[in-house]
């Protein structure tokens, strides 16, 4: 779940995820977390799930820091968010060059917007999961016609 971890001295406990993103042309779309998890965390309000992502560019043998951002993920604006399609769902960065940070967002307000995200994005994979069904049902069908050989 992270890459580093610390109490602080009110006994908080706090997760990093670290993610670099090299500034170039092409897909970056990170994972974070998978909700379960994230869920489960956070029944302790003592725990907080941080990200440390770090945007740079190399030029030779200089690499340069471009953006840091190290904020609780529940700063993290849902517009720079998605779910991906592992496990029980995983939330991830939708483009690594737009990280929209909403400072001092609430924890509740955030795990609200979560669950609702949650609510349209599983449906749509319970239709999917239907059409891989079928699929299988009649690659099945013409394997069952096929002789031993």
């Amino acid at each position: 779940m992270a890459d580093l971890a610390f109490k602080d001295t009110d006994d908080n406990y706090y997760v990093v995820d670290v993610k670099t993103h090299r500034k170039e042309e092409g897909f970056h779309m990170p994972n974070l977390t998978s909700v379960e998890r994230l869920a489960r965390f956070y029944e302790d309000d003592r725990n907080c799930f941080v990200v440390l992502a770090v945007s740079y560019r190399i030029e030779g043998t200089r690499v340069t820091a471009e953006d840091v951002h190290f904020v609780p993920i529940e700063f993290l604006s849902w517009k720079c968010l998605t779910i991906g399609a592992l496990g029980w769902g995983q939330i991830q960065i939708a483009n690594s060059d737009h990280i929209d940070v909403v400072p001092e967002y609430s924890r509740r307000k955030w795990m609200l917007e979560l669950c609702d995200t949650l609510f349209e994005f599983y449906p749509h994979e319970m239709s999917k999961i239907g059409k891989r069904i079928d699929y299988f049902r009649h690659v099945r069908e013409r394997w069952e016609k096929k002789a031993e050989s």
